[in-house]
């Protein structure tokens, strides 16, 4: 069993299930203590011609009852302790899903995902073990050994205490091992947390690995970190296996003194007439050996135990780490209660570096967006583009009053409220391993086929997704492996336009896409966004010069706004993006012509 504060609270939510289990453990236990003074019967009754047919019955009768009793209550208590594991299983892996929706961008920025869903395998497994064989080997070594121990003790003390001097040894030994197991663990773990690391990044860049003819160099990279896992797990495999077998080798010198000291008094006492004190039957010597032998279980457990603790106690520690993050974008005492966005958004002298970082990614930035407008933003990579957007979805914290909505500082506005006024078109186009249907419908929980269809339509992808093998239905694959660029493009942007936004951000949304695809596309959307803000990412200027309002942004900073006839008038670095782009198009024209 473990404690901690993300432990304990389970201990009280599931106190009947483990108080029941518990009782039943116990009734099991006592029930196994009564056989060995059967047996002992038995053998005394055989020993002095005392045992008749009626009594053999009888002691039959008698250990046939125990042994149904100790069935059932064996299914008892593992119906409630195992269940109880299980469910303490589910809910703090339902905890850590829920924290691990609230962590920034930033904490999955410095975090792999394969050593967080070692998380969720490996060290929930290990703390739900705890919970299950831990609860009974705590239980069985206090209360059946310590029976066991005492009825021993009864039977003959000075024995028993001989007996108790390896006993000790086992503990002491077991307490100094479980140390090294512990750490050993932690190895461990680290260990598969690389490995799963590496095998996930593989298999995200297995295209790349292919163009580039590295297989051999990832294979070799593969068994440097395999080994590596292999060497900790044998590490700590030898911690465990080292304290198994001292425990071994205890309680068979205990085995070995109790039948050697107790087959002594018994030749020693053997003319004593039965009933006398000093008297050590063989009858006495096999129950106290049918005592020892149900201690047997409690000294082993002692050391799993030990071992098991360790493990869940360095999982634990890991989950705790996890779960104490910080969760930095929350809203502030200060939020103010609103519930809808019109779509007015000022910049108002915003300057933001990432967190961590002295270097400002946007500096001094002044700019408004009425409600209804298509403002176009473009730069060059890198220019800040897609970090001053981020800052409108409240994925990172501001100053007070850099970034207005309808008059209010976004920082007092609720989370939530602005996140679901918000459709997202994002630059990696993320879609989801189900259906395509469910991709175009995730930002709503109600929505009629025909909606998806129009979407669909709208954003020039309809056409693509009936000749896939099941259309809407089809299942794209993990990160919509089966899916073009193209594809992906149109498909997140009907996902933001069905969700119908009161603000729509897409940030370079256009790429993978030709230029009367794009025409198609951003038609519908001035058609389907009249009277809703929109704001458009691009790096192609025929994507953004029909906007109402197009920022030029350059280092961090806008350094013209405008409309496209405006800024082709005033901003030199706007004028030469265009002569550079038409040039490109009119070269690739012209290789087209050619061929």
């Amino acid at each position: 069993m473990i404690f901690g504060k993300h432990i304990n609270h389970f201990y009280w939510k599931y106190a009947l299930s483990f108080l029941l289990g518990i009782v039943a453990l116990a009734i099991v236990d006592y029930l196994q203590l009564i056989i060995p003074d059967i047996i002992g019967g038995i053998i005394d009754g055989v020993e002095t011609n005392t045992l008749t047919d009626e009594i053999l019955l009888e002691f039959v009768f008698r250990v046939l009852l125990l042994a149904v009793a100790i069935v059932i209550g064996r299914f008892l208590w593992r119906i409630f302790i195992f269940g109880v594991s299980r469910k303490i299983d589910r809910d703090l892996r339902n905890d850590l899903f829920a924290h691990s929706e609230k962590l920034s961008e930033r904490y999955y920025q410095e975090n792999k995902t394969g050593g967080l869903m070692a998380y969720f395998t490996n060290d929930l497994e290990a703390v739900r073990q705890s919970f299950a064989i831990g609860t009974i080997m705590v239980f069985d070594v206090l209360f059946l050994g310590g029976l066991a121990f005492y009825k021993m003790f009864l039977l003959d003390w000075g024995l028993t205490l001989i007996a108790t001097i390896p006993l000790i040894m086992i503990s002491l030994f077991a307490a100094f091992i479980g140390r090294i197991t512990r750490k050993k663990f932690k190895a461990r773990q680290q260990a598969f947390e690389n490995m799963s690391d590496f095998t996930q990044e593989n298999f995200y860049g297995i295209g790349v690995i292919k163009a580039f003819v590295n297989e051999v160099k990832e294979i070799r990279s593969f068994k440097v970190i395999n080994a590596d896992n292999y060497d900790k797990n044998v590490a700590f495999i030898k911690a465990a296996t080292m304290m198994h077998v001292a425990i071994e080798v205890f309680i068979t010198l205990i085995r070995i003194i109790i039948i050697g000291i107790g087959g002594y008094l018994v030749y020693k006492t053997v003319g004593l007439a039965d009933g006398d004190p000093n008297r050590f039957s063989v009858g006495q010597l096999a129950t106290y050996i049918s005592y020892f032998a149900t201690m047997v279980w409690p000294m082993m457990a002692i050391g799993r135990l030990i071992n098991l603790r360790s493990q869940a106690k360095a999982s634990m520690d890991r989950l705790g780490a996890f779960l104490d993050q910080e969760v930095e974008i929350v809203d502030g005492e200060d939020t103010i209660k609103v519930t809808h966005v019109e779509g007015n958004i000022v910049f108002n002298n915003l300057s933001f570096s990432y967190p961590g970082s002295r270097d400002e990614v946007l500096k001094n930035i002044n700019f408004s967006i009425k409600k209804g407008e298509t403002v176009g933003i473009i730069g060059r990579t890198g220019s800040g583009k897609t970090t001053l957007v981020d800052l409108l979805l409240r994925l990172y914290n501001l100053k007070e009053n850099q970034i207005l909505v309808d008059g209010n500082d976004i920082m007092k506005l609720p989370i939530k409220t602005i996140r679901e006024a918000i459709g997202y078109v994002p630059q990696d186009n993320f879609i989801f391993s189900d259906s395509v249907k469910n991709n175009i419908a995730f930002a709503k929980d109600e929505v009629s086929f025909n909606q998806i269809v129009d979407m669909a339509e709208k954003s020039d992808v309809a056409e693509n997704i009936d000749q896939f093998p099941e259309k809407y239905e089809t299942i794209v694959g993990e990160r919509g492996v089966t899916l073009s660029g193209g594809q992906k493009q149109r498909i997140s942007i009907a996902r933001a336009l069905l969700k119908d936004p009161e603000i729509l951000i897409m940030d370079d949304s256009f790429s993978a896409v030709d230029t009367k695809t794009e025409e198609s596309i951003l038609s519908s959307i001035k058609e389907l966004r009249k009277d809703r803000t929109t704001i458009i990412i691009a790096h192609r200027i025929s994507t953004i010069k029909d906007a109402d309002k197009i920022a030029l942004i350059e280092d961090g900073a806008i350094v013209a706004s405008g409309t496209h006839d405006e800024l082709m008038k005033q901003s030199p670095l706007y004028n030469d993006m265009v002569l550079r782009q038409q040039l490109e198009e009119a070269i690739e024209g012209g290789v087209t012509d050619g061929e």
